[in-house]
């Protein structure tokens, strides 16, 4: 309860800088499936779920085209250590987020935490909501590769779910 608490709080925030629209592909409803996804594999990749939720909202709260935007990353890791003390986080789940929102455009540094690896997947496995098919071979988590798990957020991803916890557990309206 209390992280929701937390992102509710954030959220008006975030939306208040945001330039895109936020229901279009890379707005709250993505930023919802990023969170379920990055969820449903934290107990096998041991990443930590609260940095998980945090890299949901901010990792593309930045970006100023729906295209091609390849600095986004890092904007929304700037913005994600500007409203550090608004998250909850500690300084080394900070610093987690930020590594992940940075990199989330380029690639993961040589390294990388499995909580980086499972932000990074939690949005890959998001692609087919843009029409294109996810590809095992570029997910970092065996976590990400299962068939079941791609199965499931290809689905959702390609239907354009709006995850109930856009609503329900951040109080986000369309």
């Amino acid at each position: 309860m209390i992280r929701q608490t937390i992102v509710r709080e954030l959220l008006p925030a975030i939306l208040a800088q945001y330039l895109l629209n936020p229901n279009g592909i890379h707005g709250v409803p993505h930023w919802g499936r990023v969170l379920e996804n990055g969820k449903r594999m934290a107990a096998e990749t041991g990443a930590d779920r609260a940095v998980i939720e945090m890299f949901a909202i901010f990792h593309d709260a930045c970006r100023k085209s729906d295209a091609w935007d390849p600095d986004h990353g890092p904007r929304g890791a700037t913005l994600a250590w500007t409203m550090r003390t608004q998250t909850g986080l500690d300084d080394n789940q900070i610093s987690e987020l930020v590594i992940a929102c940075e990199c989330h455009t380029s690639g993961p540094r040589a390294g990388a935490s499995p909580t980086v690896l499972a932000c990074l997947d939690s949005d890959r496995l998001d692609i087919p909501r843009v029409g294109m098919r996810t590809r095992p071979e570029l997910l970092f988590t065996a976590a990400a590769r299962e068939p079941g798990v791609l199965a499931w957020a290809a689905d959702r991803a390609a239907r354009l779910v709006i995850p109930a916890v856009c609503a329900e557990e951040w109080e986000w309206r369309r």
